[in-house]
């Protein structure tokens, strides 16, 4: 079977499955970008505006209570994957350890996982839990793309300032982590991240095709 090549058209996106569980998750043929970042950032709508569709990511009424792992397939072997938020939702201790593990269980263990979009709202200085999934990207050679949300809502010098700030705090692992800003409302930034994954999805394996390799050494 011939795979397809990017440039992709992510508007023919289409929602595939959604599992409440790391262990419902679908057989992993093909190659995965997750979207992660707390609740309220924006994931939805960011999975809208790159696809132009409204209707493609669910926002919850209720920030923090989606719970599912939300697959979306831009070819039979290209998927988005819609983490669940961390971080925001008034629930009991039990309940957010619970969504911690099946958040890392993915992260951990899909081995078809390529790169990880981290949305972090532009108002805000990186939360803890977002230095440890840069932390966790970092440690393990995997890709990682921050997306400075809701761009919009600072005047043009600020949100540029802003850029530039992460990017200086960063810049020990800029080989493996970039930055830019983006805004669903007004579209800024939306070809920017199409582009960052045509360039993942054209030039990076699966850990799982690099591990046979290695096996045939």
């Amino acid at each position: 079977m011939s795979v397809p090549q990017p440039p992709f058209n992510y508007k023919a996106t289409r929602f595939l499955v959604s599992a409440a569980r790391f262990d419902q998750c679908p057989p992993q043929p093909g190659l995965e970008v997750a979207f992660v970042g707390r609740s309220n950032v924006g994931k939805s709508s960011t999975l809208n505006a790159l696809t132009n569709n409204s209707r493609l990511a669910r926002a919850s009424k209720t920030p923090g209570r989606t719970r599912l792992i939300n697959f979306f397939a831009v070819t039979d072997y290209h998927r988005l994957v819609d983490l669940p938020g961390y971080g925001y939702a008034r629930v009991s201790e039990a309940t957010k350890k619970e969504w911690q593990h099946e958040l890392s269980a993915y992260m951990e263990q899909r081995s078809h996982l390529i790169g990880i979009v981290l949305l972090v709202d532009i108002r805000h200085p990186l939360k803890d839990v977002d230095q440890a999934v840069i932390q966790w990207a970092v440690s393990g050679q995997l890709p990682l793309h921050i997306l400075l949300t809701k761009s919009d809502k600072l005047k043009r010098g600020a949100s540029s300032q802003a850029l530039r700030q992460l990017e200086q705090e960063l810049q020990a692992v800029a080989t493996l982590i970039s930055v830019q800003l983006f805004s669903a409302h007004s579209g800024t930034g939306t070809q920017e991240l199409a582009d960052r994954l045509d360039s993942w999805f054209s030039g990076r394996q699966s850990r799982e095709a690099v591990r046979e390799q290695v096996a045939l050494l």
